[in-house]
């Protein structure tokens, strides 16, 4: 069982938390890790996120700019961003992913995440919260991951420079169609997994937020692919067609066709992105547990590119992505 780096026993002692003992939570895929801190009816989360892999001002900036909207972000206890240690709020153990195993209503649950989107979109976050933009660069690098790990683990091989460019550059065509509404807040994993539920408050607060820090300035229509086209779960079609019509009821300026687009291309974008990660976390990280996820990965994309809008991106993973290199790649170690 991982343990926090032995640093975090000053920042501990220091804060109030002397002589407790931090018990593991789930990690995520970067290198931060998460512990729980008990004592009698306190309770508080330990944040490990160890410079210079990671920085944690950008959690403390972006958690208190929602919270300041009355959503529902842990509050920041004590921070030293200098050694990579936050203590915050413990929203307990209640995830999304947990709460529909265990046979909450999907169609509530996915509605109030809208709600929390509706609210945060309702705010022009960059006047308030300094993240960099979304832009083609960095949409670019992230639809990179595919043809830079996904794509050499079935080849055996580089992809060859000529097919990058044209992938890249078939994308580069359809991002203008994704910027619709202006830009918003995007907090990019917004998935079942980083949603909590929490009854005993109203509205949008009773939906907890989590894994927010890497969160950037750019179309309001991607956290709501990230919701309705996850890759961890399958979503009722009735349920994802619910929480687009859920937000466009609330802002009726924007266009139907043109949001739905946009959710399409995010949507392809992301899961072109995720294939890549999901191999790189297994071949270079030692983390082989994302690749049950592919398949499913794979359905999405194939599907999304069936919008209109994509045929150019879409002929392109005809020409360059056999039907049998669409699933997970058997690499060795993973398991």
């Amino acid at each position: 069982m991982f343990e926090p780096r032995p640093a975090s026993r000053l920042f501990l002692d220091s804060n109030g938390w002397r002589d407790v003992e931090p018990s593991p939570l789930a990690g995520d895929a970067s290198f931060r890790r998460y512990f729980r801190l008990s004592d009698g009816a306190r309770r508080a989360v330990l944040m490990d996120a160890p410079p210079p892999h990671e920085d944690v001002r950008p959690f403390v900036a972006v958690a208190t700019h929602l919270s300041a909207l009355g959503l529902s972000a842990p509050r920041i206890l004590a921070k030293d961003p200098h050694a990579g240690f936050l203590l915050i709020e413990d929203f307990g153990d209640e995830t999304y992913t947990r709460a529909l195993s265990a046979g909450a209503d999907e169609r509530s649950l996915y509605l109030l995440a809208i709600d929390v989107l509706v609210a945060l979109h309702r705010h022009p976050a960059q006047t308030k919260v300094d993240v960099p933009a979304y832009d083609d660069a960095t949409l670019d690098r992230e639809a990179s991951l595919l043809v830079d790990w996904f794509l050499p683990a079935w080849r055996g091989s580089a992809v060859p420079a000529g097919a990058i460019r044209d992938y890249l550059a078939a994308w580069r065509r359809v991002y203008p169609l994704a910027r619709i509404g202006g830009p918003a807040l995007v907090l990019r994993d917004f998935h079942v997994d980083n949603l909590l539920r929490l009854p005993a408050r109203g509205g949008a607060a009773a939906c907890g937020l989590l894994d927010f820090q890497d969160a950037l300035i750019g179309s309001r229509a991607y956290d709501v692919a990230s919701l309705v086209a996850d890759v961890r779960r399958d979503v009722d079609p009735a349920v994802a067609r619910a929480c687009i019509a859920r937000y466009l009821d609330a802002f009726p300026d924007l266009p139907r066709l043109e949001f739905e687009t946009a959710v399409a291309i995010l949507s392809a974008q992301r899961n072109a992105k995720i294939a890549g990660i999901f191999v790189r976390l297994a071949r270079r990280d030692g983390k082989p547990q994302y690749l049950k996820h592919i398949a499913r990965t794979w359905r999405l994309l194939e599907s999304e590119l069936a919008h209109p809008a994509l045929a150019e991106v879409r002929a392109w993973f005809d020409a360059h992505v056999p039907a049998g290199w669409r699933a997970a790649p058997a690499l060795e170690g993973a398991r």
